[in-house]
């Protein structure tokens, strides 16, 4: 808003200067009196007007924190959980191991501790799951990188 004041001072102030000399005395001190008082007045409100906004937006901020348990420069602010939708692709990443036998020594995710740390380990898709012989058994685990290509990863906890 105090630019818009200087703005019009300004442009006031260029009004005055081109009116002519012989318009000029002719005026009397009253006429100029009036002007600049009717200046002042308009600078008046305008900056009375920009502070009641100042407050007003202070008030409204203060209130938001104040209703807000979490402002946002808090430190020890917690994530929210991520919706059940989204969150049920992050698979643990406890679950995810190099398996002996399987391509040599190549990355799985073991199917029994995905039943047992991971809710939803029955609708995993199937076409992702193997079996390889570690050298004593059978044992059965979910290739990453097929469950990648599905929108799966596997999530690391902080």
């Amino acid at each position: 808003m105090h630019r818009k004041f200087i703005a019009l001072v300004l442009s006031t102030a260029i009004a005055v200067t081109g009116v002519s000399v012989s318009q000029a005395r002719a005026a009397d001190a009253h006429d100029i009196l009036g002007g600049l008082a009717a200046i002042a007045i308009l600078g008046a409100a305008v900056h009375h007007y920009d502070k009641k906004k100042d407050r007003r937006r202070q008030q409204e901020q203060a209130t938001r924190n104040q209703h807000n348990p979490y402002p946002t420069h808090d430190p020890h602010r917690r994530a929210k959980p991520l919706p059940t939708e989204v969150a049920r692709y992050n698979l643990p990443s406890r679950c995810l191991r190099e398996a002996d036998g399987y391509r040599g020594q190549g990355p799985v995710l073991g199917a029994r501790c995905l039943s047992r740390h991971y809710g939803h380990a029955n609708s995993l898709p199937q076409q992702c799951k193997v079996s390889y012989w570690n050298g004593e058994r059978t044992r059965n685990a979910y290739e990453p990188n097929c469950l990648r290509q599905f929108g799966y990863r596997v999530a690391y906890s902080q």
